[in-house]
């Protein structure tokens, strides 16, 4: 069966707004989206290996996180938070985001540095073609608007354009 949504990837460093984001795109009725937590999936569907005690979150184990969101992501008008690029073998467009929020322990750095270097930004060059990557800072309320009304406009085209699905 095509695809008659298309699948997004918001990324970044933990704490730039990511969820934010994907709950006022999932919000936009006429896209037909929906938010996929990766976070959340991993904790509610047991796709982990463990807990990390020192950076507190959870070892997933993405050979069975891809196997829980497999079908999901094949119908389209997914909308997939997380930190890590480990969809690379689904047509997505990502878009990343940096910016970040305070915390207290080892994450935190972890994460300031991962900032700093543009990890994720570098691996999202990496993984897909220069054209399909969207840097987008979320550093107030009126970019994250902004970037919402901007991906939202560009998900409306992606629909507007393969009316028979991809």
């Amino acid at each position: 069966m095509p695809r008659t949504r298309p699948n997004l990837i918001i990324t970044g460093t933990p704490g730039v707004g990511k969820s934010s984001h994907c709950e006022l795109l999932a919000q936009i009725t006429e896209l037909g989206l929906k938010h996929l937590s990766i976070n959340r999936i991993v904790k509610e569907r047991n796709c982990n290996d463990g807990y990390d005690d020192e950076l507190k979150s959870h070892i997933v184990d993405e050979d069975k996180l891809l196997d829980e969101i497999e079908d999901e992501v094949k119908e389209g008008g997914c909308i997939i938070d997380w930190h890590i690029l480990l969809l690379y073998c689904v047509r997505t467009r990502p878009f990343c985001m940096t910016g970040w929020r305070n915390g207290r322990h080892k994450k935190l750095q972890e994460n300031l540095d991962a900032e700093i270097m543009q990890v994720i930004l570098e691996e999202a060059r990496e993984a897909y073609d220069e054209e399909a990557i969207i840097e987008l800072r979320s550093n107030t309320i009126e970019e994250i608007d902004s970037n919402v009304d901007r991906i939202s406009a560009w998900a409306k085209h992606w629909i507007q354009n393969n009316p028979e699905g991809v």
